[in-house]
């Protein structure tokens, strides 16, 4: 990739790290929620009237967003879903690391994002409209702990 020459968005991929068993339906239309920020909290110094400190909090971060067409039951992914969002946590919420990649035309990442300790905290179902030819789109986000830029 030439430094002039920037990735598109719509050349990427998602791989669940240690999904089981694994999973093969791994398409998604969209990926946002790649972000992390820090919040600040400002603080007033007694006798100081030139500035307010700015002193950082830890970072916040965005929940990760996909979104497909609707699958299966039998998919890795709903299963995961469904034992999380469903379970009434009668057993232990397992959470999962990602990778997203954006690719090249060779389907070699040009960049790369890690996403740990990701858990499902909402799955949607888009709206059924029988005046409309389109896929039936589920949406799954996920809560994480940490967004790290690998490439």
């Amino acid at each position: 990739m030439d430094l002039f020459d920037p990735p598109v968005a719509f050349h990427f991929s998602v791989v669940f790290v240690g999904m089981v068993p694994p999973v093969p339906d791994m398409a998604f239309q969209e990926v946002s929620g790649l972000e992390s920020g820090i919040d600040l909290e400002p603080l007033v110094e007694g006798g100081e009237n030139r500035f307010v400190h700015q002193l950082p909090k830890p970072a916040t971060r965005s929940n990760l967003q996909l979104k497909r067409g609707m699958t299966t039951a039998a998919s890795g992914l709903v299963q995961w879903c469904k034992s999380t969002l469903e379970g009434d946590f009668a057993e232990a919420i397992v959470p999962k690391d990602i990778n997203v990649s954006l690719l090249n035309q060779m389907r070699i990442p040009v960049a790369s994002w890690s996403v740990g300790n990701a858990f499902p905290v909402k799955w949607s179902v888009g709206n059924f409209d029988a005046m409309k030819n389109e896929l039936a789109i589920e949406t799954i986000e996920l809560a994480y702990t940490t967004l790290k830029r690998m490439m």
